[in-house]
């Protein structure tokens, strides 16, 4: 269905600073976790809404690796969309838009995080919304 997906212009960026900040190693790493962010935010978005591509280009395999059956349920399952909609790729590029820029608010708003501590806490907080 899609090959590529990029982030905003301004968010390529923004993966760079977040996946220096958090010590990830890979880019992809920090756009797995923005989706997911994304997600669990429950915010859900217009097709019509995508931005600009002019930023950090993933390709489907180095964005998802073996774990793009997963995302695509979870988006699909988010818009009660089918796997063959039109309009996925845009569902992934605006959550993935999205989601950096949360993080970065996140630590805009707070500059002392110390990366682990922050993404443990995002996820403890989401495990404990799932109850």
């Amino acid at each position: 269905m899609f090959s590529q997906i990029k982030t905003s212009s301004r968010n390529r960026e923004i993966v760079v600073l977040l996946t220096n900040k958090f010590n990830l190693g890979a880019e992809n790493i920090i756009a797995r976790i923005a989706l997911g962010y994304s997600l669990q935010s429950g915010c859900k978005f217009s097709p019509l809404d995508v931005k600009d591509s002019g930023g950090k280009e993933y390709s489907k395999n180095v964005l998802f690796g073996n774990y793009y059956p997963i995302y695509e349920a979870l988006i699909c399952t988010h818009y009660q969309i089918n796997s063959k909609d039109k309009d996925l790729p845009r569902y992934f590029k605006l959550h993935l838009d999205d989601g950096l820029q949360r993080i970065y608010d996140d630590i805009l708003d707070n500059p002392n995080l110390v990366g682990y501590d922050y993404l443990f806490e995002k996820i403890q907080r989401g495990l404990s919304e799932l109850c």
